[in-house]
């Protein structure tokens, strides 16, 4: 089976862990952001960053960020019945921790992608993958919504960040983008998931 991306620096640092979760997840690697009864969700900040195009320049438009959701007892035995009952093989899930999405941000598109999604064990051992993941819309979530909130909070971290994502990228600016100002790199210009709802809060 297929090891998850981050494993072996799982294996190296110390971590932080939650009551609901037994996993330990190291913060030198993964940001929390939330929890929820059934999960508690992490992004990869040392990881994220742009999509490299094939002539080794930045895509300044996709940014490409891998995150984990380790899960609760009921999640787990949840997620191991819905396997039964479409028939699907159980084997490995005895250990399920979670989940890890691989996100992609279209920023120019305002949408995000989870295009590949997989079940990891305690070993973070990959158990079964899915990519058939569509973009969904920003505007779309509404900040009652568990990735409304996880959606926000990685695009804010991006802007705070965004010189350092491109000092660790193993790509380089295009001639054209490393003209560009700061306020005109796209992730400096999308919306963030709840953000219309904000305004209208205000308004109020």
């Amino acid at each position: 089976m297929k090891k998850f991306l981050i494993v072996l620096l799982l294996l190296i640092f110390p971590a932080v862990t939650f009551a609901a979760n037994p996993v330990k997840v190291p913060d030198e690697i993964f940001k929390w952001v939330q929890s929820t009864p059934r999960g508690n969700y992490y992004f990869n900040y040392q990881v994220c960053g742009y999509h490299v195009k094939l002539d080794g320049t930045l895509d300044l438009n996709q940014l490409i960020v891998p995150t984990i959701c380790t899960y609760d007892d009921v999640q787990i035995q949840d997620v191991i019945q819905k396997r039964r009952w479409n028939n699907k093989s159980t084997k490995g899930y005895n250990i399920l921790a979670g989940r890890a999405d691989y996100l992609k941000f279209d920023l120019k598109n305002n949408t995000v992608q989870v295009t590949r999604r997989a079940d990891i064990d305690k070993t973070f051992t990959e158990l079964d993958s899915d990519t058939s993941g569509k973009p969904v819309k920003l505007s779309d979530f509404t900040g009652t919504e568990v990735a409304c909130k996880f959606y926000r909070e990685i695009l804010i971290w991006a802007k705070q960040n965004n010189d350092w994502m491109i000092r660790r990228s193993r790509g380089k600016l295009s001639a054209k983008d490393s003209k560009l100002k700061p306020e005109d790199f796209p992730i400096y210009k999308i919306p963030l998931p709840g953000e219309e709802e904000d305004s209208a809060d205000d308004k109020d």
